[in-house]
Parts: C-alpha cells; structure tokens; sequence
C-alpha cells in the first residue's frame, strides 16, 4: 500500500512541470555528491587526505559532476578512481536532463507566452476588443493622438492569434510613436478573458464590430459581457470626466449598424456606454454632400488626430462676455460653440449670447497646447466683406444609382431637404422592384439600370441632372462591389467631359485604400463611412464629452457643417483675411471655421480644405471657392 502511495505522490509532483523536474534533478545531484564524498572518506581516505576535509572532498566531487574533464589528472588507488568514475558518469547523466528539462521548460513558456494568455499591468490605458479591418485606422488615430505624451498603452483583445495580430499591426501601422501595443488572445464575450487585458483600470473602452452580417449582435453580447466583467459596474456608472467613470469603470464606445438596434445596445451597455449609428451618420453624410461636396474631406480632418479636433477649453477670463466676441478672441483656435455648466451643447450660438461662469468654450484646433488667445484683435478688412445677397431657394434634379439597404432613409432624407419642384431618379438593376412609399417634396422615379453598362447609363441622360449619388451595392463583396462603382463613376466622369457645368458626383466607397484608385474618376466627394466611424470612436475613447459635441453636429436638427460659396462672404478676389471670412459669418448668423480651394478639390490628401487658418494671413478667395460654416441652414 505504501508503495503505491510512494508512486502515487511522485507522478503528482512529476506532473506539476519544470519547477519540479528541476527539484528533483537537484535533490539527485545533492544525494550523488554527498555519497560520494562520505564513501571516499570512509574507503579512500589517503587519496582524499590533502582535500580539506569533508568540505574539500564535496567540492572535488561536484566538480567532477559538473565537469567530466577533471577527473583526467586523477591519481590514487582503485577505490578512488571507481568512485570519481561514477560521480563523473552520474553527473553526465544529471547534467544532461537539466539541460533538457530547462530547454522544454523555456520552450513551453514561450509557447504560452505567443499564445497572447497572460494578464497585463497597466493603467489609464485604452482597450479594443474585437479585430476588423477598422482596427488600423483606429491604432493609427490613438497613436497620433498620444504623442503628446510620454508613454501609452493600447490592448487589443481578439479571438485570433497573437502573433498573428501583432504582425498584422506592424505590417500595416509602421509608426507608433510612444504608443505600445499588446495584444491578447481570448474571447471578448467572455468576462474572464476580459481580465487579460486589466479592464478595471482602464481608461476607455473600444467595441469594434467584426466583419460579419451579424455583427450588431456580436457587439451587443460583448457589451453585456463587459456588465459582468467589470463587476456590474456598467448598470451603475455615471457620467465622469474624459476618463474612467465616477465608479471606477472605463467608459465604453461601440457602433452598430442598424439603428434599430441602438435601443437594445444602449441597454446593453447601461450609462457608461456610447453608442454610434454607423447607417445613420453614413446616410445623413451622402445626403449632405450631394447638396456640398467636400463634406466628408471637412469630417475627416475634423475626426482625425492628425488634423483639427474639437477641444473644450475653460476660459475664465471670458465670463461675462459674448460668443461674438470670443469668436476674435483666439489667435489659433476657432470657437464654434458652448458646453455650459449643465453639460449641454450649444454649437454655433448667437452672437449676442454671454459665456457665464462654468461653461466652456467648444474650440477647433490643432492641438489643446496651440490655444492661446490673442494678444490684439485680429485684422478684419471691411471692404472685402461681401453684402448680403439672399439666394431663393431653387428645385434640383438628382440622379441616384445603384441600390443597398441604406437607399430608403436616404430617400426619406433627401425629401425632408428638398424643395418644391425637385426631381429624383433611381436608376438600379431592379428599381422598380425596390421603390416604394409616398414622397412628399420629391417627384420619384426609378429606371432599371445596370450601372457599369455606358449604355444604360448613356440612356438616362445624365448631363440633364445636377447631381448624382452613386451607392455602393451591399450584396456583394468589398472588393468587388467598390470595383463596379469604380467603373460606374468613369463612365460618369467621360459623359460629364466637355460640359461647361458639370454634375457633381458623390460616391459610397467601402474601403478607404480603393479611395486613391478612385481619384483618378475626379468625384466630387467619396464617402467612407467605415473609415469616418472609426475616426469618431476613436475621437469618443478620447474624450467621452466630445459625444455631445458629434451628436448635435451631426444631427440634421440644429448647426450642421455646410460648404457655401465664398463670394456670400468676402468678395471674389478681394485681398482679405481668414479674420474677415469670420467676421462676414457671424453678421448672417453663422460660424466659419475654414474654406476649400476649388483649385484644389481633387488633390489628396486635404483635397483643398484648409480648416482653422492662421486670423491674419492674407488669403484671395474666388466665386468657385468654398467657406466651411456651422449655421442652421
């Protein structure tokens, strides 16, 4: 019995790995020394007689175990040899396992750390979970935007390889700055994998949707997954500053697609949480920059790190003071509106409107170092200021091609927007398939269409429209359905050659890297959507209050972004300055933060839009150039 309690207790701790392995070739090691040594002085005691001692004979035999070379001066009688023989032969044995063990032992812990499973040590960082063709763009813009500071941290939590991941980045996002990277492998959906990546203190918190149809539903699971991980703390959180929540809770961003699923997501997710429309931001961009292009140029430097942010900035020392006046106030910066004391938003406000204790200015910049306010008023010119000339509102025709599951709100809101008279023709394989509903502005029609037939599209005589918008097709692959409305829009560019006026084109692309194959289709504007609600996420993981800020823009209810005509503002070719272009604005009522250069419209990667200029720089606008505005319309 007590034989296989022995056994029994030895495969036990055989089985606990290296640690013990490593135990008992020591143990071994002390056993062979030590009876070696007792047995030289009991039978070979003059061969070891000029050794010191017991102590002087432990030394001899440990060397001879680790070195089987120093037994080859060895002189003495038959006793002493035969045993320095077998310590040298046991060494060889004992020394050759722990080598072999502590090989294994390194390779199996390499092996578990590539395999992305311990915990990390950090604080105050940022974690994405979830891996989509977003998470470039989405480590690219918290890169740029840390590089202000001394160190950062962004963990990445996937259900895919380390490894794997860590390449992929580094293949595709070449410059970190001070900003690290660690990814992680585990499963997002499950609260203890969510451990591996320190979740409680964390600054921010990422949902990145996968690649799939059903990523509303993955999203949702993983923002109840982060309630249970983070303790319940996403049911109780309240409203902090732009990091953890007053709880101790990192706050949460995420999109989804279908804005019907919003309301369950906001459940999901609980206060802490902030969610994104992707659809719905997507189509009220198509829909504006139909009317303006260069729309999704101005949201793109406004969203990326690189260019201008939103910065909301106290000053004291404009309390009591108007938004008009503020608006001079800034040497670089440009004010667009107020977050008061009661956190609510207020984008564009009037002139007359006075900054009270609390509030905050909204300010546009480049970075929050470069707000300073001016020494002296900028320069305003006053006769470059062009008078008003009110412009009638006038009916349009617009062609839309191609059809996806975006197409019937985009219709909805192209109604609300239009005016009397307007007219609006689908042209799409199975159009009249698809049109249906009652539009109350609009005069619809649908034409079936194959969009890449010049043909077809030559039969819907296109340069009879002003506008066209040229949807990409959701029933087909990436690639393939951004190859289609390339075709689409060179064939619409050929026709437009020649016209004295032609037709402005706005066009969906999926993926942000066929946008530079497109230039060579000169569109007037292409919209990324997944490329500007990575930007927006990334923007949100920043500062949680900038949510407000976006909501309200974006927003068709209240101040939006329009691209209007510079001669409404200064006069074509007049000498003036950025400071009079402000100052013309805010007399209609409106707020200027920039202008496009016509010259400039398909010239990447600005395309001529130049927002928060220098106040006193000399700049010649023309009639074709446009002046970036905040108004009510």
């Amino acid at each position: 019995m007590w034989r296989d309690r022995a056994r029994y207790w030895f495969d036990s701790t055989m089985s606990r790995g290296t640690p013990a392995l490593v135990g008992w070739l020591g143990l071994a090691s002390v056993l062979l020394v030590a009876v070696t040594s007792t047995l030289l002085l009991a039978f070979a005691p003059r061969d070891v007689s000029g050794h010191g001692g017991w102590h002087g004979v432990l030394w001899m035999s440990l060397l001879r175990t680790l070195d089987p070379g120093t037994m080859g001066g060895d002189q003495g009688g038959i006793v002493f040899l035969a045993l320095m023989l077998t310590v040298t032969l046991g060494g060889i044995f004992i020394v050759s396992s722990f080598i072999g063990v502590l090989t294994t032992g390194l390779e199996n812990k390499i092996t578990v750390l590539r395999k992305g499973r311990s915990r990390i040590v950090e604080r105050d960082h940022t974690v994405i979970l979830g891996w989509s063709e977003q998470i470039f763009t989405v480590v690219s813009e918290l890169a740029e935007a840390n590089q202000t500071n001394r160190r950062s941290c962004v963990a990445i939590l996937a259900d895919r390889d380390k490894v794997e991941m860590e390449d992929a980045i580094r293949a595709r996002v070449p410059t970190l700055g001070k900003t690290q990277v660690v990814c992680r492998t585990g499963n997002p959906l499950r609260p203890a994998d969510l451990e591996l990546v320190a979740l409680r203190s964390a600054r921010s918190v990422m949902v990145l949707p996968p690649d799939t149809d059903d990523a509303d539903i993955h999203v949702i699971k993983v923002l109840l997954s982060l309630g249970a991980g983070a303790g319940g703390t996403a049911s109780s959180a309240t409203s902090g500053g732009s990091g953890s929540s007053k709880t101790g809770g990192p706050h949460v961003v995420a999109a989804v697609a279908d804005s019907a699923n919003l309301p369950a997501a906001r459940l999901a997710g609980g206060p802490r949480a902030q969610l994104i429309g992707a659809d719905d931001l997507a189509i009220r961009l198509i829909v504006n920059a139909h009317r303006q292009s260069g729309l999704s140029a101005v949201c793109a430097d406004l969203l990326a790190f690189a260019g201008n942010e939103f910065y909301l900035k106290a000053e004291p020392t404009l309390t009591g003071t108007t938004f008009g006046a503020a608006v001079h106030a800034y040497e670089l910066g440009v004010p667009v509106g107020l977050r008061h004391s009661d956190n609510t938003i207020e984008l564009n406000p009037p002139g007359a409107a006075v900054i009270s204790e609390g509030d905050e200015l909204i300010v546009l910049a480049e970075d929050d170092t470069m707000i300073r306010l001016a020494q002296s008023t900028p320069k305003v010119l006053q006769e470059a200021i062009a008078p008003p000339a009110p412009r009638p509102p006038t009916p349009t025709r617009t062609l839309m091609i191609g059809w996806n599951k975006r197409a019937p709100q985009i219709l909805g809101l192209l109604d609300a927007f239009a005016y009397d008279g307007s007219v609006l023709r689908i042209a799409s394989p199975n159009a009249r398939n698809d049109l249906t509903g009652h539009y109350a502005t609009l005069e619809v029609s649908a034409t079936d269409c194959d969009p890449t037939d010049r043909v077809e599209l030559e039969a819907l005589d296109v340069t009879s429209y002003q506008h066209v918008i040229v949807l990409s097709a959701d029933d087909l692959g990436v690639q393939e359905a951004d190859a289609r409305t390339l075709v689409t829009l060179l064939h619409l560019r050929d026709l437009a050659h020649g016209l004295e006026v032609p037709y402005s084109i706005v066009s969906e692309i999926n993926d942000d890297a066929n946008r530079e194959i497109a230039e060579v289709t000169r569109a007037d504007d292409f919209v990324v959507s997944d490329k500007l609600i990575s930007l927006l996420l990334t923007q949100l993981t920043e500062n949680r209050h900038l949510a407000a800020v976006f909501e309200d823009l974006f927003n068709p209810i209240g101040a939006e972004i329009y691209l209007k005509p510079a001669s409404d503002y200064v006069r074509p070719g007049a000498p003036a300055t950025f400071a009079t272009v402000a100052e013309s604005a805010r007399r209609l009522g409106e707020t200027a933060i920039g202008y496009r250069v016509h010259d400039e419209f398909y010239r990447p990667p600005a395309y001529g839009v130049v927002l928060n200029p220098p106040k006193n720089t000399t700049l010649t606008l023309t009639a074709h150039d446009r002046v970036v505005v905040l108004a009510e319309n």
